[in-house]
């Protein structure tokens, strides 16, 4: 495995409370990579961490070849980070929205315009350019967000729970988009709480109470639980992490 992102014993106090607890992660090139658990599990913590947005307190990262806590501005130049509420501005339209970020990123010329209209095709927005960002839907809003993101050609893309909230239709479509990107080249880091999307990642790693408690490919981790879904799985593995711990 060429490891693009590598963790060992990262971990992240607030007070009394570890919410990411000495994580060992290594995540290939070119691969979809996903974190599972519920609120609280620590998937946000942990990606907020990787993209150089908060320090650990103990623990280290790499990301991209570049060490998270030494060099974020190095880290920063080859992400893109879509968090769980990404930060649209509803009175501009989806043009005016991917100018404003491309910008920010410093794309400009004929750059700026080849990619855009690469983006609008690919995401199928091209008919909406021109709408207000505040009167799309919650799919369309997260693809625009997702355009933004990739608008200075990140290496890495980091996505919080990127389908949250929105309908079935739209979550397909989602992830039309995320396998081309992983065509393109693009490594996907994202967290999610549907185990049902799990299952169509590379590789799953399932968080409980701050700890990475298993980690492979879906269909070995249904075989190695003799389970049926990921679903099924999960409980399973919280059962006994709680049973071995004295929970």
């Amino acid at each position: 495995m060429d490891p693009i992102i590598r963790t060992r014993g990262l971990t992240r106090r607030f007070g009394e409370l570890v919410a990411v607890d000495g994580l060992d992660l290594e995540v290939a090139r070119g691969e979809i990579f996903g974190l599972v658990g519920p609120d609280g599990a620590g998937k946000t913590t942990t990606l907020r961490m990787l993209c150089g947005l908060m320090d650990p307190t103990e623990g280290s990262a790499e990301v991209a070849g570049f060490d998270v806590a030494r060099e974020p501005q190095a880290v920063k130049d080859r992400i893109g980070y879509m968090a769980q509420r990404f930060g649209l501005y509803s009175d501009l339209s989806v043009r005016e929205n991917m100018d404003f970020y491309a910008d920010l990123f410093g794309v400009t010329g004929a750059e700026r315009s080849d990619l855009s209209r690469r983006l609008l095709a690919m995401t199928r927005m091209e008919p909406f350019r021109d709408r207000r960002a505040g009167q799309l839907s919650g799919g369309m809003k997260q693809k625009l967000a997702l355009m933004c993101t990739l608008l200075h050609r990140p290496e890495i893309l980091f996505l919080d729970e990127p389908t949250n909230g929105v309908d079935p239709v739209s979550r397909r479509d989602f992830w039309t988009i995320l396998y081309q990107l992983l065509k393109d080249g693009i490594t996907i880091l994202m967290t999610t709480a549907y185990l049902d999307e799990a299952e169509r990642c590379n590789r799953v790693g399932l968080m409980h109470r701050g700890s990475l408690i298993r980690c492979d490919a879906p269909e070995a981790l249904k075989l190695a639980a003799g389970a049926e879904n990921l679903e099924a799985v999960f409980i399973r593995t919280v059962r006994a992490a709680e049973t071995a711990g004295g929970s």
